[in-house]
């Protein structure tokens, strides 16, 4: 009988993952007791891997406080997993096209579970303007960039999705009961479009579509977003939905999914 995967885990290894995957945008410095407890490790134990990781540059400590942050080869490493990731390679022209066209902020997201995280995106040169954070895991219910992926994502995993991570509130506008969420999941599956309205953030809507593969496969999706002074209903439908979408279908299309395919 074949072993798991599991079978093979180094714990050494395994821990090491576990301190830098505790660093998040909220705690971007992190002590030794903090990281103990958090991790529910020795301090001894800590303090040894974290010495491990600030020798091969992964982490870097504060010499004044004494906490800890990611280092540079944490960045460096991520570096080239976007470099080589193919769907932001053949994004990145177009998302800088579409954020010169509509002069708002243009971003790329995937779904990773219940969450939908930035990986590219282009700013505006507006004054006033909507930035998100690479990397950032946010809900994918309450964005555009993650329903207009939900929305093709089969039935039953959603229903296990939902079962495991609940959709929650996070702004009075948020669609967050599951028989709502689907209905407007279905509707979005239709227009192959979603609407953000102030639904992740208040005075904040945003527009996005998806983007296939060559296999057909919902991979990620493109849109913009910004201002709702100035990302009026009115000029998302009219103006900056059609934009959006012809983006992604730009990028579909270098993917290799056929022009042809309903």
């Amino acid at each position: 009988m074949k072993k798991a995967k599991s079978d093979y885990l180094i714990q050494s290894v395994s821990r090491a993952l576990d301190i830098l995957e505790a660093f998040t945008i909220g705690q971007g410095e992190l002590g030794v007791t903090e990281l103990s407890r958090k991790l529910k490790l020795h301090k001894n134990n800590v303090f040894r891997l974290l010495a491990t990781l600030e020798t091969r540059g992964y982490v870097e400590q504060d010499r004044d406080i004494g906490s800890y942050r990611l280092g540079m080869k944490t960045f460096e490493v991520a570096s080239v997993f976007l470099h080589h990731l193919g769907l932001v390679k053949q994004s990145r022209p177009t998302l800088e096209q579409l954020a010169r066209e509509t002069d708002e902020t243009a971003s790329l997201g995937i779904l990773e579970g219940p969450s939908v995280v930035c990986v590219d995106m282009v700013e505006t040169t507006q004054p006033v303007r909507v930035v998100p954070h690479l990397g950032r895991r946010v809900p994918a219910h309450a964005t555009a960039l993650g329903k207009v992926q939900l929305a093709f994502r089969p039935q039953e995993e959603l229903e296990e999705l939902w079962k495991r991570d609940e959709p929650v509130t996070v702004t009075p506008r948020t669609l967050a009961g599951v028989s709502r969420l689907a209905e407007e999941l279905a509707r979005v599956a239709e227009q192959e479009l979603a609407l953000e309205d102030e639904e992740f953030e208040l005075g904040v809507r945003g527009v996005a579509a998806p983007v296939r593969d060559y296999a057909k496969r919902v991979v990620g999706a493109l849109g913009v977003r910004g201002p709702a002074s100035r990302l009026t209903l009115e000029r998302l439908g009219s103006e900056l939905a059609p934009r959006v979408r012809a983006a992604a279908q730009q990028v579909s299309k270098r993917l290799g999914y056929p022009a042809t395919s309903a």
